[in-house]
Parts: structure tokens; sequence; C-alpha cells
């Protein structure tokens, strides 16, 4: 099927608020919501034609923008490339120019609209912050709430994933729990890196899984409002991640790291290649930081998950 290349922005107000236009009935996915946007047509680039598709659509001029994500969607009928683009600052004020409903939406209400199957990772990648802490160890757990509340308020975290390899499952329990509520108390999400047995036993968080028990899984684990990751190395894994409806996962080492200087990266060019043939958020991982996110976007990448980079340096 020829593909059809189309530019979509998420574009963003102030806040959370997330700008969706609904589909006209009678058209392919009609009455269903989408993120703002149209064909890319002969000798433009996916940048060019978000401008112009945005200036006729909605009447606004787009000022800053940035990539977010890519995704390959075959329909029985036709197959398309969205290649989906941050706007962070436009002029002019949004309206429906061609009879469109245009409508604000909370960002966590996003989950509640109708969009077209292909749209289901852009709404993840549109919830989903730029950084996520992993967390590192801790020789107690006063030293480990001090230490998280740090992290969070000097990197500006939103997202942390608990990673304690060395507790047993009931001090691991004990954690998590002192994790929820520090992350609760400063607005950040909390994803427990642990078993699904073990995540049955928790409340309040997502699932993170390693490769182990990605491959023993043939089926999600966790409720679809529920954030669930996986650790992947490589495109056989991240298409095992993507079958068992994997919400994102954490693709590494990128580059070489303090604890594994000498191990096998996988180096940008492949980085970029994994996450091309991927169909959902994909945050780099290995020897990376904040400064890092930019780099990491323009490989099609949603941003940088890092231990030493956010949990090391609060401190």
């Amino acid at each position: 099927m020829k593909v059809i290349h189309v530019a979509a922005g998420v574009i963003r107000a102030s806040g959370t608020e997330i700008l969706l236009a609904k589909r006209p009935d009678g058209v392919h996915q009609g009455g269903l919501w989408e993120f703002p946007g149209g064909k890319v047509e002969a000798g433009e680039s996916a940048q060019q034609a978000l401008r112009r598709e945005l200036m006729e659509e909605l009447g606004i001029a787009v000022k800053q923008s940035r990539p977010l994500i890519q995704i390959h969607h075959d329909y029985s009928d036709k197959s398309v490339l969205l290649d989906v683009w941050e706007v962070s600052a436009f002029s002019g004020v949004p309206r429906g120019r061609e009879g469109q409903q245009v409508r604000w939406v909370p960002a966590p209400e996003l989950k509640h609209y109708a969009f077209p199957a292909a749209n289901t990772p852009i709404v993840a990648a549109a919830c989903l912050p730029e950084k996520m802490l992993i967390t590192g160890e801790s020789p107690s757990a006063e030293i480990f709430r001090k230490r998280l509340q740090a992290a969070i308020e000097y990197h500006s975290i939103d997202l942390v994933q608990l990673r304690a390899p060395a507790l047993s499952q009931d001090e691991y329990l004990v954690r998590c729990r002192l994790a929820r509520d520090v992350c609760e108390a400063a607005g950040a999400s909390l994803i427990a890196n642990t078993s699904p047995a073990v995540f049955r036993r928790l409340n309040g968080c997502g699932l993170h899984i390693n490769g182990e028990h990605l491959q023993a899984l043939s089926k999600r684990p966790v409720a679809g409002d529920v954030w669930f990751s996986a650790s992947c190395h490589n495109s056989a894994q991240i298409e095992k991640a993507t079958q068992i409806g994997v919400d994102f996962i954490t693709l590494s080492p990128v580059c070489p790291t303090r604890s594994h200087p000498r191990a096998e990266t996988l180096g940008w060019a492949l980085f970029g290649d994994c996450v091309r043939k991927a169909k959902l958020p994909v945050f780099a991982l290995g020897g990376l930081s904040a400064r890092d996110v930019d780099k990491v976007r323009l490989h099609g990448g949603q941003g940088v998950a890092a231990i030493n980079a956010f949990w090391n340096s609060a401190i």
C-alpha cells in the first residue's frame, strides 16, 4: 500500500492542556478525535507541512516545535506515517476554520477520548515527560526518602522508576510505598520495577518489567489506565513489548556507563533505527543526562531515563 505521510501537532497551552480536533463524519475515521495536522505535500518537510496545516485548519502560526514521535500504522485500506511534533509556542487563537470541533483537554483526560487506532502511542507520548528518574541504591529508608525528594525537586522530575534489585520482596514493598508517598506529594508518577506477581501486592503506581519477565508474558498484565513499561535492548524485545501492549520502553545502553564502561553500546545510529521500527515511545538509557534530551528527540525518542545523572547528582 502507498504510505501517506501526515504531519500532526501535539499543541500545548499553559499547564497540561492539549488541543484536540474532531474528524468530520463521513471521512476516514470520522467522528474520532485527533491531533491536528494533515498530509505532507511534495517538496515539503514535515515541519513545513505542520505549519501550513495548522494555519489552514486552526488559524495559528507555529513559533516553536520539536519532534515528538513517528508512528507507522497499517489500516485495512491505507498505510500512514504519522510524523508528530510537539508545539510549545504559537500565535493566534485556535479555532476550527473548516467547521471541525476543537477542544483543549488536560493531558490526564486524553484516555477518555476516542482516537484512531494509530494514535494510541501518540496519546502516551503526549502524556509522558522527557525525563525519567531511575532510583539508585540507598543504605536506609530515610536516606532514600531525602535523596528521592531532592532528585525530584532538583531535576524537575515527573516520572520515577523504583529500581531496587538488592531488596527482598517484602523490603521492596515497603520501599515502594515510601516512594509512592514522596512522588504523590511532589506531583510525580511512580513506576515499580518488579515482577507482575509482586506488583499485584501494590497500588498507586505503574509497572516496569525487565527482559526476563517480558519474555515470560503473553499479554498485558495490568489495567489499561496503569503505566506499563519494559526494558529492551534490541529489536526482538521491542517487538515482543509491542505485542503484549506496553505503553513505552527504555532502550539501552545507548552510550558507555560508569558501571559498565566496556559494555557494547547501541550508539545513536542503531538507537535511531530501533526507534523508527518501534510503535511506541522510547526512553534512551545508558550514559546520558538531561543535556541529551534534544539529541534523543532528534533520533525519534521520547526522552532520557537515567540513574547517575538524576539520582546521584541531586545531593
